[in-house]
């Protein structure tokens, strides 16, 4: 029962550090444009194509 003392305001502590963690994150703008990675990886920048690979000797 003792230890409850001790677990009650440490859990509480680490909860409000995760708190301000979250609302750090939300005000530093971490949270903006979660769609915007995903999409970026699709498009293609280049405009010339690239050459075919050649696998043994012979062209795919």
């Amino acid at each position: 029962m003792s230890a409850l003392i001790y677990l009650i305001p440490a859990a509480l502590f680490l909860g409000l550090l995760g708190l301000a963690g979250f609302l750090w994150a939300l005000k530093s703008g971490q949270f903006d444009d979660l769609d915007g990675a995903a999409h970026r990886i699709l498009l293609d920048d280049e405009d010339k194509p690239l050459p075919p690979r050649e696998a043994n000797g012979r062209q795919q």
